[in-house]
């Protein structure tokens, strides 16, 4: 990663956690672009938008955005979002999960208190035969997140999982204790701020990493999710597990929604299970703002949409 992008990168996560950009955003609702990665702000909004998915042949997870809440009571709030949400997939047939950050539900405020309420909405899941997959935040809530899936697992919670980013030091000694504990997992490089100290910050490095990765889970056979927009890992799963001999019931691809939905559409057809990440809700700021950080060419995006505004 040259320096430019390097500061164009921390320029923008930086604004991530900015309140009154933040608050900002809110006022002004879904407008000048952030509509084309955010469903919408109401789950009916989300609903719809994951039918128009399944119709093209495209499974769905779908997140009601929200991170770093400020009260147990916010958590409280997130808890009945999720179950409204499961009972709304369940009743409209919806092919899709759910996926959630556990500081929605209170994890850096009471970790007791947040795990109750994940457990609450995962077992609700397992009732109705849906899968929850717990989103990787940023590196402060690695370990405990990680714990948190399996302490679940151990519970006989099997249909939890979670995420780990390729970009970090630790994630092939993780990846090799939740493989060995039979922990669906979602594969993807990583789209925080964080310090050398911790992650790599040079895009071959992190590629690479990647690759081994998604190698040491296809070997496995336990069900994975490689999550990238990145033809050339695109290339290298198929290859390699059509080289292993790795059924594609074994693993799915995701993307986010909005993003290169052409390439998600043309594996879909291929055969091969495709996922979309479908995020709603009015908290969409720093979702939105990791979108752009991530790629350049989505500023472009939104910067030409606010010129052509009539």
């Amino acid at each position: 990663m040259d320096f430019g992008t390097r500061l164009f990168r921390t320029a923008l996560l930086g604004l991530a956690g900015n309140r009154a950009a933040r608050a900002l955003s809110q006022k002004y609702g879904l407008k000048l672009g952030a509509s084309r990665f955010v469903a919408g702000e109401t789950m009916d909004d989300a609903i719809a938008q994951a039918k128009r998915l399944n119709a093209a042949g495209i499974t769905v997870t779908l997140d009601y955005l929200g991170e770093s809440i400020g009260s147990m009571e916010e958590a409280a709030e997130s808890e009945q979002a999720y179950h409204a949400l499961l009972a709304s997939i369940h009743r409209e047939g919806i092919q899709g999960n759910v996926s959630l950050k556990p500081t929605q539900f209170g994890l850096a405020i009471d970790r007791d208190g947040c795990r109750s309420g994940i457990r609450s909405v995962v077992k609700e899941a397992a009732r109705l035969g849906l899968f929850v997959r717990l989103d990787m935040e940023d590196s402060p809530w690695t370990e405990a997140t990680i714990n948190l899936v399996r302490e679940l697992h151990a519970e006989g919670c099997c249909n939890v999982g979670t995420v780990i980013q390729a970009y970090l030091y630790r994630s092939e000694l993780d990846i090799h204790q939740l493989t060995a504990e039979g922990i669906n997992l979602r594969l993807v490089k990583g789209a925080y701020k964080e310090p050398r100290k911790l992650a790599f910050d040079s895009k071959r490095v992190v590629d690479a990493n990647f690759r081994r990765l998604i190698a040491a889970r296809l070997d496995s056979r336990v069900y994975t999710a490689i999550a990238t927009h990145d033809e050339a890992i695109i290339r290298y799963t198929k290859s390699y597990a059509r080289t292993r001999g790795i059924p594609r019931t074994a693993f799915e691809f995701q993307m986010l929604y909005g993003i290169r939905t052409p390439l998600q559409l043309a594996l879909a057809k291929e055969g091969y299970t495709v996922r979309s990440y479908v995020p709603f809700g009015r908290s969409w700021y720093p979702y939105f703002v990791r979108r752009l950080a991530e790629r350049p060419a989505n500023l472009t995006f939104i910067m030409r949409s606010i010129f052509t505004r009539k």
